[in-house]
């Protein structure tokens, strides 16, 4: 893998979510992956699955209040599950944005949002000495 070269994608990808997320929301699934990307600056809305509802009504909810969504669970069996559930609960009400999970899961070596804040800390460190 090209570090420095996966590095400049997720960087860049961060910046247009940042941008994005001002006016779209961002669908993760836990308080950690909220806390992970508070620490990368993301700062619009930001709404968690595990909220003790059901997916269901949890989607019922999300095609009530937005036309746009940013799906973003981790990149693991469990998140793959809730990323396309979602997708399909939402279909035809909601458009569901998943390409910012792609560019993580393709350019970094963890397979959770939780970790993305110390991988690229990690990451920059390497490739800077």
């Amino acid at each position: 893998m090209d570090y420095k070269k996966s590095l400049e994608t997720l960087e860049k990808a961060l910046s247009e979510l940042q941008e994005e997320n001002k006016k779209i929301p961002i669908i993760v699934e836990g308080d950690k992956d909220i806390d992970a990307l508070r620490k990368l600056d993301i700062n619009g809305i930001i709404i968690s699955v595990n909220t003790g509802v059901s997916l269901t009504d949890f989607c019922d909810k999300i095609a009530q209040n937005y036309k746009n969504i940013i799906i973003l669970t981790d990149w693991d069996r469990k998140g793959g599950y809730l990323c396309h559930t979602i997708r399909k609960n939402l279909e035809g009400r909601v458009n569901c944005n998943i390409y910012y999970r792609e560019i993580f899961a393709k350019n970094s070596m963890i397979r959770t949002i939780e970790g993305l804040p110390s991988w690229i800390k990690t990451t920059s460190d390497k490739i800077r000495n």
